[in-house]
């Protein structure tokens, strides 16, 4: 999150035959491995910059929890959040949406059908190769058929203004929170309070899972996962809180939603990989953990390849509904 800032690009949308075969999901953030999926680099050169290394995330582990990312996002702040987009101060060509560490846009994908008139999004990510199927895959109209365009930033959240956010009419981030600090946090409240435009942050969790059957070894794996999370002053599942904080002290009105996956056989594929990057972090975090997690991650894949394990990993959305810029204090 902290590395040098690539230059912001703009691209046009791809061809549809550039677009992946299936359409991919959400990025991992790959700091903590709830999330956790195949990710590799990409180096970038900027104009007269030495080269940066940037996380590359895998479209496959994107797109397998595509589904359940989007069946967990809470339905209950579209309301609110309708009521104060429906008709953007000063604006006559509709809404435009930034949507921070994008990944390949399943955000806008759910998002934009869900939302009333023309719309623009504004894609941001470090990651070029993500930002390219963010593009080729983005929603092409809205609830009413209004037209919906994309344009992609190469762009840090570190580095947010309330200038990079000039005429927003919302700001999105989907399972972003918990891998910032409270620095970062600090900061994406101030530049969307800045900018005086609400944000619809979704899918952070809680650090609370259900497993059922139960195990003798779930609390102790699930509060090293935890730990884990919270490692080099990551927000980790204490993030809503701290977000929430930072947005009311700039006068914002928040309010918060249960967005929990539920698991089940249908998403054994989702279940089994998640699981390898949930036991391994706790191992990373606690090694002695390790030969007593081996036996416990062997018997929960078993489970779940037979179809007998269900899984409930809870997340959190927040609607943070920041004054119009000019509103009275």
């Amino acid at each position: 999150m902290r590395k040098p800032t690539a230059p912001t690009e703009h691209l046009t949308r791809p061809r549809p035959d550039d677009a992946p075969g299936d359409q991919p999901g959400d990025r991992p953030a790959d700091r903590h491995a709830g999330r956790v999926g195949e990710s590799g680099t990409v180096r970038l050169r900027g104009s007269g910059e030495a080269a940066v290394r940037v996380p590359r995330y895998a479209p496959e582990w994107l797109r397998l929890r595509e589904g359940a990312d989007a069946r967990a996002r809470a339905r209950d702040p579209l309301g609110p959040l309708r009521a104060r987009v429906s008709r953007p101060p000063g604006r006559a060509d509709g809404l435009v949406v930034h949507d921070l560490g994008c990944g390949t846009g399943s955000m806008g994908r759910w998002l934009a059908p869900l939302l009333d008139g023309p719309q623009h999004w504004v894609l941001h990510d470090r990651d070029p190769y993500l930002l390219h199927f963010a593009a080729a895959a983005s929603p092409r109209s809205a609830a009413d058929g209004s037209r919906v365009t994309v344009e992609t930033r190469r762009s840090d959240i570190a580095h947010l203004t309330p200038d990079s956010l000039a005429g927003a009419s919302l700001v999105t981030a989907s399972a972003l929170l918990d891998v910032l600090t409270a620095d970062e946090a600090g900061t994406l409240a101030a530049a969307c309070a800045g900018a005086g435009c609400p944000a619809l942050l979704t899918l952070s969790v809680t650090g609370r899972v259900e497993l059922d059957p139960s195990h003798p070894l779930d609390g102790e794996i699930t509060e090293a996962f935890n730990d884990h999370q919270r490692r080099s002053g990551l927000l980790g599942p204490d993030a809503v809180a701290v977000v929430a904080e930072a947005f009311a002290g700039h006068g914002a009105t928040v309010r918060t939603h249960p967005s929990p996956w539920r698991l089940g056989p249908g998403e054994a594929a989702l279940t089994a990989q998640w699981l390898r990057g949930w036991v391994g972090a706790a191992v990373e975090q606690r090694p002695a953990l390790r030969e007593r997690a081996d036996r416990y991650l062997t018997e929960r894949l078993a489970a779940c390849a037979a179809g007998e394990l269900r899984v409930e990993v809870r997340h959190s959305d927040l609607l943070a509904l920041c004054r119009p810029t000019g509103a009275a204090s």
